[in-house]
């Protein structure tokens, strides 16, 4: 059994193994569990470094100066080796066990390409890749900057049939050159003997995201995950769940749609979701829970609940580009990013000033590159942009309106993405959430009025060949002046909006809409289906003159969506229902 890799023995295999054959890399992997390790992590922008390795079953972590002596830090490594041997010995001796007698002092040495490393280099020199850590008789091979997770978590809850995505975050790698294994708990029962793992675990899968089944109900789950750069692989993370797998909750809402959606699109067509997925905030609140949806189960209102639920339908839906509204900051960083990275997704978020909440957007990172972003607080926007100087004259004249729309934090997210396969094809993302409250026609008037002044703005500016894509929660219905507003062109002074909430608000004014757009999902029944209300809030406008729609993915059925009475309920992770189009480019 070898304990150590020799300086050129890791040579050796670094230089002569193809690291792009994944056999053989999965051979280097192996090969280097077999080792003795001493992890340094060193890097240029910090002043400390670690070193960390494994003695007698004991964990050692060292902090150390870079700019510090070695035959110091080799010092401390002795020291704390003597110290540990006291303590074993004053255990013994309160447990009346006989005590050894003094043992000699470890001898800790550092050696590299075989010479001794001389004890005054400075740390940051001493601790090369490849050298080798003699403790006593224990050799280590110091690995500097090997990949290492640096978070890896698994979640709470586990849904069978839906996707498990570990929240993983590597230094010095990445994460699609990691391995990982999936365990289950063998279950126990006669005759099974011969089907039952290591320790109770049955191997059940080596992808990065992980789905159960029915018959893994009522057993744990456990990953072995491997960092690795495609040249070298850190210390192996053992994760495994709080909690066992339940039943998921059957035929859901979304299954029907993913049928439509079973593959990625072409390089003509771009697949574009937009959904509000109810934050946390707001789902488990009292008024939620009494008053906005009493007919819905407590446990489907549980985050983690909710969150297996939308992963799984985002996945299904092989999206190229996702607008969300009402993403909470936790949600997106430990929750959706994880998995919708696992599913080839990169994403941005902005956080609205006065909530916990915001707006994210993803994209498909193999279709889209990231040129931009122009996010705005659209109420910041209307007083200190000058282009909006004009509108922001006549909401000054009505003190009341002016106050309404200041309080409000709503932003417009805006992305500016090119197609990898073209990169003459541009479109400027917009997505937003607009003011909410049934009276707030004129409030909203005003926020879509500074949203479409601003992307024009930055399409005319900076990108006058992109095409506009504007997605969100509009907390407008088909009759509303916003609505006409962006697909007509115009709203007249006297659209009844402006007075949505009586005299003392009312400011009336003509408004124009720089865009050709048009509803690439038309105007639905509803997209907002609730105990007390159901309408069509939300929409995905396109300019028609560079898009065509391919496909409208049907919502469901009014049969699922009323099942439960209304949404959210155990089978629809939120009150709103995502619009999904196919966009093509003519």
């Amino acid at each position: 059994m070898l304990n150590y890799l020799t300086t050129a023995s890791r040579l050796f295999l670094r230089n002569t193994v193809p690291i792009s054959s994944r056999g053989n890399y999965n051979i280097i992997c192996r090969f280097y569990r077999r080792m003795d390790r001493a992890v340094v992590r060193c890097v240029p922008w910090e002043s400390k470094l670690t070193i960390s390795f494994v003695l007698d079953g004991s964990n050692k972590h060292m902090l150390r100066d870079q700019t510090e002596e070695l035959g110091k830090a080799l010092a401390r490594i002795a020291n704390s080796i003597i110290k540990g041997q006291g303590k074993a010995k004053k255990y013994k001796k309160n447990k009346g066990a006989p005590t050894d007698a003094q043992e000699p002092a470890a001898a800790v040495r550092l050696y590299y390409n075989g010479d001794f490393v001389a004890e005054d280099a400075l740390n940051s020199d001493a601790w090369q890749d490849g050298a080798v850590l003699h403790v006593g008789d224990r050799k280590y091979t110091v690995e500097r900057n090997p990949p290492t997770f640096t978070t890896a978590e698994l979640p709470a809850s586990l849904l069978a049939g839906f996707p498990v995505c570990p929240k993983l975050k590597v230094e010095f790698g990445d994460l699609k050159d990691c391995r990982f294994k999936w365990f289950k708990e063998s279950k126990s029962g006669a005759g099974d003997e011969e089907h039952r793992g290591e320790n109770g675990w049955t191997e059940a899968g080596s992808e990065r995201v992980f789905i159960p089944s029915n018959m893994d109900i009522g057993s744990k789950l456990k990953l072995t995950c491997t960092p690795g750069d495609g040249k070298r692989c850190g210390m192996d993370n053992e994760l495994v769940t709080t909690g066992t797998v339940e039943a998921g909750p059957g035929s859901c809402t979304f299954d029907n749609r993913h049928m439509y959606t079973n593959k990625v699109t072409d390089d003509m067509t771009v697949r574009v979701v937009s959904y509000n997925i109810l934050a946390d905030v707001y789902a488990q609140t009292d008024l939620s829970k009494t008053v906005l949806y009493p007919y819905c189960t407590p446990y489907a209102l549980e985050l983690d609940y909710r969150q297996s639920l939308i992963k799984k339908e985002l996945s299904g839906y092989n999206a190229d580009i996702i607008c969300l509204q009402e993403v909470d900051k936790n949600v997106f960083t430990d929750s959706l990013s994880p998995a919708l990275d696992a599913f080839g997704f990169d994403g941005v978020f902005r956080i609205k000033e006065k909530q916990h909440e915001g707006l994210a957007t993803y994209y498909r990172r193999s279709k889209f590159k990231l040129l931009s972003q122009h996010d705005i607080m659209l109420s910041e926007a209307l007083t200190s942009d000058p282009i909006h100087e004009e509108l922001s004259d006549r909401v000054n004249s009505n003190p009341a309106l002016k106050e309404k729309v200041m309080q409000r934090s709503t932003t417009l997210q805006v992305s500016v993405l090119h197609c990898l396969n073209d990169p003459s094809k541009e479109i400027c993302v917009a997505n937003t959430h607009l003011y909410w409250h049934p009276k707030g026609g004129n409030v909203r008037l005003v926020q879509m009025a500074v949203a479409l002044k601003q992307l024009q703005q930055v399409i005319t500016q900076s990108y006058p060949d992109a095409s506009l894509l504007f997605c969100g929660d509009f907390n407008s219905t088909p009759s509303s002046g916003v609505f006409q507003l962006v697909s007509q062109g115009v709203l007249h002074s006297t659209h009844p909006d402006w007075s949505s909430n009586g005299p003392d608000e009312l400011c009336p004014m003509e408004v124009s809409n720089p865009f050709q757009l048009s509803s690439a999902c038309g105007e639905p029944a509803y997209t907002n289906y609730v105990g007390g209300f159901h309408g069509c809030l939300d929409y995905i406008f396109m300019d028609p003159r560079v898009l065509q729609v391919d496909q409208m993915i049907p919502l469901p059925s009014h049969q699922e969506v009323t099942t439960c009475q209304a949404l959210p309920s155990v089978s629809h992770p939120s009150d709103h229902i995502a619009l999904v189009c196919d966009l093509k480019w003519k």
